[in-house]
């Protein structure tokens, strides 16, 4: 992981930097005050994992700190209302995802409108999902929860971070494509999703592979299939969701 985490850090450095120093160079020097990034999901999730490292490493560059604020609700539309309602000075970031462009065609009375209020400042990372389940499901492979799940229809609860979030959108393209009955449970992020997963209290997540990784390394969840066209250097021994279901593709951003 040391290796993906110097990745995103050059990559969403170098398009940060390349986004805002034209613009500043010609005026005062930036930041000037502390600076807050705002995560439209609680603390521990794959997005704020993301905000995190680039908080720190923002704030040793630019000599500012950089803080997270963490928003959740409303499969992020509530953090996403606070930065669209800031002071447009460049001192309130958003984290935007891949659940702001679901958004904006999901929801009909969001009181902001995203591509109008918000400026893009800076591409940082794709991330995989990655789905999981407890170690005591029964079915080890992706062949065998899909039979198990056909098996006892409408029995199986999907966690997801949120209604319109990558993981859900996930999670349905696989019911789709799949036509199992699993009803979806959605949370107010990855953190509490993982959380009721652990406990057994639902069946299986398609999270991202940031937010999961610690977990599945340490055997308190099950990794079944990577949602990428191919297998994840982190985890080589999981297949891709691919080998079982042709076509079948989905990551956040």
């Amino acid at each position: 992981m040391q290796l993906r985490r110097r990745s995103i850090l050059r990559l969403g450095a170098a398009a940060l930097a390349a986004a805002i120093a034209p613009r500043f160079a010609r005026a005062q020097v930036y930041p000037t005050r502390p600076v807050r990034i705002i995560v439209g999901f609680p603390a521990g999730g794959g997005g704020d994992i993301v905000a995190r490292l680039m908080a720190q490493w923002l704030s040793e560059r630019l000599g500012q700190q950089f803080i997270v604020e963490n928003r959740p609700g409303g499969a992020s539309n509530i953090g996403t209302a606070a930065a669209a309602q800031a002071a447009p000075d460049g001192y309130t970031l958003l984290l935007a995802t891949a659940a702001n462009t679901v958004n904006a065609t999901f929801y009909e009375n969001l009181n902001f409108d995203f591509v109008r209020d918000i400026a893009p400042v800076a591409g940082i990372v794709d991330l995989p999902l990655v789905m999981a389940v407890n170690p005591a499901f029964p079915a080890k492979t992706v062949p065998e929860f899909i039979a198990y799940a056909k098996a006892n229809p409408g029995k199986l609860n999907m966690a997801s971070p949120g209604t319109a979030t990558p993981p859900h959108v996930a999670g349905e393209l696989f019911k789709m494509m799949t036509g199992v009955d699993v009803q979806h449970v959605p949370y107010r992020g990855d953190a509490p999703a993982i959380a009721d997963l652990l406990g057994g209290q639902v069946g299986v997540f398609f999270g991202t592979l940031s937010g999961s990784m610690q977990y599945i390394r340490a055997g308190r969840l099950r990794a079944l299939a990577v949602t990428t066209a191919k297998r994840q250097d982190a985890l080589p021994d999981v297949p891709p969701m691919s080998d079982f279901l042709s076509g079948f593709e989905a990551s956040a951003w």
